[in-house]
């Protein structure tokens, strides 16, 4: 064999180098930062640098004494987590940075400094479960034989130099209310660690999140201080993010994000895997309205994911990344004083390296408020105290003051009237714009847009490449208020259907929606969209008996549900009893999916009993909950052969009062207390066979 020279091995070299190159498509120099500041794999729709995952290091690295871990589903923990930071550096001057927990290892806390502190502010998702970036975290800390780096015995109480602070986002409908905090603070403890202060617990149940959240903190502080030696001092805004006007930059050069969420997008890219940091720009391929009444509106959409290795299984939700309407993107920016700027290109960098810009840099100010911030969102009472000092005048921030310190005057002024942040600038100047407001505040303080998540109404085994959605387009008027609450992404979705219905100007309630997307990509009628898996299952086995609860949009799931015992049954497999009980106006108005019904007893027969109750049709008003008192006996029968129970729909109350009339039915039907009824329904529920995909 001839002896290769070295110009053969160099040559060879590029070869391989490039091959490689093309087929990962780069994906292993993806980790580099672009000029301006953004690290290109955190734009990348998912994929990872390579950077430290222990937080010893981080910290020791960026000189940091207090970290704040969060674990959050919709956003709410992670703006929790970043106003606590920015409060403790500014008023404690704690070292303080924000961390996801899924961003890190959990087995160096053995190692961690008596003086530093651990923050852990973490949301409970569904039934008692940990949000999907805390699951690591949650089952190590829980573990039989939890393992750290040091090698300490749970007999030596490992964590016993670990100082930390809890704070919990629950739901009270729950049964396993702040499930999360509970067991973390409980496992922590076991294991030595010492908590400063209460571990407090926010109620979104309840409506109180905000006040349970700041009513926690004060106290919390005070103990904090107390234990480390800090001393409080006038907080004075310092801005996390350096915001650089780009006039070197046109804002339709391609390295420009106009709402595009990350750089696949930008570059018009698209690839999996589709998720809460990449969705998927999917086809409408049908939408239809299902009320027939002209007050309101329900819409009935099919989602197409052929081609985009999107899965679902039946009960899944779908995850609806929405557009802010013009209409209010036009008002906060007129509110803030940014008319003539609006398409100006900008750079946002991170003062602190640990500082996580929450969207793609360079952008506009347009396409940030409009694609990245939560603009339409109800207010925080602590927000308006941090906008006070910005006030156009001396009389607009004494009263910007108030509402910010006085709870009561608060809820009365801008709570109950549910304004957004641009409206309540607007109405307190009167027009005047706020131009003293740092856009890094609006960053800081305003929470990045949420996808907003939807039960899927369709079954995978009839339709896995169409994915069914059922809403009711949200639309609340209160007598006086000066502003009617519209849904952000019902109204965005009814204006898709609009366009695609061929309407020469679709504009529901004149919110004005950029549908077309970011540069106009979104080509024909398309929505942002990925799937989020769900634990809310039918039996494994089709022959169990379900017993299903979902009045108004609530049946989302169950037309799911339905669909596929009757696909089952048609193709010849033992389906079991199929029992569902909707709730909805009238008949002749929004009875949804009437007509399927008789389609799917066509072949389900007796085994399909459906029992609907019309609340506006007689006298008196009637609920599923009453449909359910009437079939108290046939209930009791399925529960003894085992059925499955299924609630979907409002929390607060229906699926609260479905909870405790089950158990009564229970307790009547077998001649028990209806203490041991209640018990029954909670055994149910701990092992699965009581299931709820409920919402406040």
């Amino acid at each position: 064999m001839a002896q290769l020279d070295t110009l053969d091995i160099i040559v060879l070299v590029l070869l391989c180098i490039g091959t490689i190159a093309y087929f990962t498509k780069g994906t292993y120099w993806a980790v580099a930062n672009d000029p301006y500041g953004n690290s290109l794999a955190h734009q990348n729709g998912g994929l990872k640098s390579t950077k430290s995952r222990n937080i010893l290091e981080k910290m020791e690295e960026t000189g940091k004494n207090a970290v704040i871990f969060y674990g959050s589903q919709t956003g709410t923990a992670e703006d929790y987590a970043s106003r606590l930071a920015k409060e403790g550096a500014s008023r404690f001057g704690l070292k303080t940075m924000v961390a996801d927990l899924e961003d890190y290892d959990y087995d160096n806390l053995d190692s961690f400094p008596s003086d530093k502190v651990v923050f852990f502010v973490l949301a409970t998702y569904g039934e008692g479960e940990p949000t999907d970036n805390a699951v690591d975290f949650y089952e190590f800390i829980n573990g039989e034989d939890v393992s750290f780096a040091g090698g300490t015995s749970m007999e030596e109480k490992p964590l016993s130099n670990l100082k930390y602070v809890g704070f919990g986002l629950g739901n009270n409908t729950y049964e396993h209310y702040n499930l999360m905090i509970r067991n973390v603070a409980k496992a922590l403890v076991k294991m030595g660690a010492t908590q400063i202060g209460e571990a407090g617990e926010g109620d979104d149940g309840a409506g109180t999140m905000e006040e349970d959240f700041l009513a926690w903190k004060e106290p919390m502080w005070q103990a904090l201080a107390e234990s480390m030696g800090l001393e409080e001092r006038e907080a004075v805004y310092e801005p996390a993010f350096e915001i650089t006007q780009r006039d070197d930059m046109d804002p339709e050069e391609d390295l420009v994000y106009l709402g595009e969420p990350n750089k696949n997008h930008l570059e018009g890219n698209q690839r999996g895997p589709y998720n809460a940091n990449n969705p998927y720009i999917a086809p409408i391929a049908e939408s239809k309205e299902i009320f027939t009444t002209q007050s309101r509106n329900c819409l009935h959409m099919e989602i197409d994911v052929s081609g985009s290795n999107i899965s679902y299984t039946t009960g899944d939700h779908i995850a609806v990344w929405p557009t802010n309407p013009g209409k209010e993107v036009d008002r906060f920016i007129k509110a803030i004083g940014l008319e003539s700027k609006r398409h100006s290109v900008i750079s946002v960098k991170g003062k602190d390296p640990t500082a996580k810009v929450p969207f793609p840099s360079p952008s506009t100010y347009d396409a940030v408020i409009r694609y990245h911030m939560e603009i339409c969102a109800p207010i925080s009472r602590q927000f308006v105290s941090q906008l006070a000092p910005f006030a156009p005048n001396e009389d607009i921030k004494a009263e910007m003051t108030k509402l910010g310190a006085d709870k009561d005057y608060f809820h009365q002024n801008v709570a109950d009237w549910k304004l957004n942040i641009a409206q309540l600038l607007e109405q307190q100047s009167k027009g005047e714009p706020w131009t003293k407001i740092p856009f890094s505040l609006f960053i800081e303080g305003l929470h990045k847009i949420q996808p907003r998540y939807y039960s899927i109404s369709s079954s995978s085994l009839v339709q896995k490449n169409k994915i069914s959605i059922t809403a009711v387009v949200e639309s609340v008027e209160k007598p006086g208020a000066p502003h009617i609450v519209k849904g952000v992404t019902t109204n965005y979705l009814l204006a898709l259907k609009q366009k695609q219905h061929g309407e020469p100007n679709p504009d529901p309630h004149g919110l004005n929606y950029a549908l077309n997307g970011p540069r106009n990509k979104y080509d024909g009628i398309h929505v942002p969209v990925h799937v989020r898996h769900s634990n809310f299952k039918l039996p494994s086995d089709p022959s169990k008996p379900i017993i299903m609860v979902g009045p108004g949009s609530g049946v989302a799931p169950f037309r799911g549900f339905v669909q596929e015992r009757a696909a089952q049954a048609a193709a010849g497999e033992n389906v079991g009893k199929t029992m569902l009980f909707f709730g909805c106006r009238r008949r002749e108005e929004d009875f949804l999916y009437a007509s399927e019904w008789e389609e799917y007893k066509k072949d389900l027969g007796d085994n399909f009993d459906l029992r609907v109750a019309f609340s506006r049709e007689g006298p008196n008003k009637v609920y599923v909950q009453h449909k359910m008192k009437e079939a108290a006996a046939e209930i009791n029968k399925l529960l003894d052969q085992k059925a499955y129970f299924y609630v979907c729909g409002d929390a607060a109350n229906m699926a609260r009062e479905v909870n405790t009339i089950l158990g009564q039915i229970i307790a009547e039907q077998r001649g028990l207390p209806e203490s041991k009824g209640e018990e029954i329904v909670k055994a149910m529920r701990s092992s699965n066979q009581y299931q709820e995909d409920v919402w406040s």
